[in-house]
């Protein structure tokens, strides 16, 4: 078992928050959804469900997100297979998923990618924030494995960025709240449109399918 990691926000030093369902290299879309809602690099954080690239046009732009003070992302299970295939570690199945891109760039694109990838490998699995209005946020890729949060609690990483079952549970009618937390927020599973279940968010609108870039302000 990977234990997941955890890591909390202060909210207190930004105007506004925003978070955005799964980018997969749709660097454009993103830049198109924070120009409407006339974001603040300076004043404003940007909160991510991770799975930031593979799939989509500008990879490398979305990874180096990474780098930006006003950028805070969870790991998703794309980061996960680009860190494992960087790694040696079961190349095959992030070519399965999009992961072609990295093979394609010239030397030293390539390095600079490796480099990010390697750097995501320090983001943490499960983020927690409290607004301004007292309300708890967590974040995660795909689940909260558990129905009651509690920060630092063991969990497995590699089920926190790969599990479907709470959100098939849901989409067939059967959802609880979990508790520990006002609002969580997920990515992972595209959904035709946001979808809220209980207090359970999914806001992976499919961007990279053809769908829409969900941004929604928490705070």
């Amino acid at each position: 078992m990977t234990p997941a990691l955890y890591q909390r926000i202060d909210c207190s030093i930004y105007r506004h928050i925003y978070i955005v369902g799964d980018l997969h290299g749709c660097l454009s879309l993103l830049r198109e959804r924070l120009a409407k809602v006339s974001f603040d690099p300076h004043r404003d954080l940007l909160l991510s469900v991770g799975d930031l690239a593979d799939r989509g046009p500008d990879s490398v732009g979305c990874l180096q997100l990474l780098n930006e003070s006003w950028f805070a992302c969870v790991r998703g299970n794309h980061e996960q297979m680009a860190i494992d295939a960087i790694n040696e570690e079961n190349i095959p199945r992030w070519l399965r998923n999009g992961g072609d891109w990295f093979y394609a760039l010239e030397h030293d694109k390539q390095e600079e990618a490796k480099a990010l990838i390697l750097q995501a490998d320090t983001l943490p699995h499960i983020l927690e924030l409290t607004n301004r209005e007292g309300r708890r946020i967590v974040v995660a890729h795909a689940d909260y494995l558990s129905n009651e949060y509690v920060f630092d609690k063991l969990l497995d990483g590699d089920e926190v960025i790969w599990d479907r079952e709470r959100v098939n549970s849901a989409l067939a009618g059967r959802f609880q709240p979990i508790a520990g937390a006002d609002e969580f927020y997920f990515g992972h599973t595209p959904v035709e449109h946001a979808m809220q279940f209980a207090n359970q968010f999914y806001i992976d609108t499919g961007a990279v399918f053809g769908g829409y870039l969900t941004l929604i302000q928490l705070q």
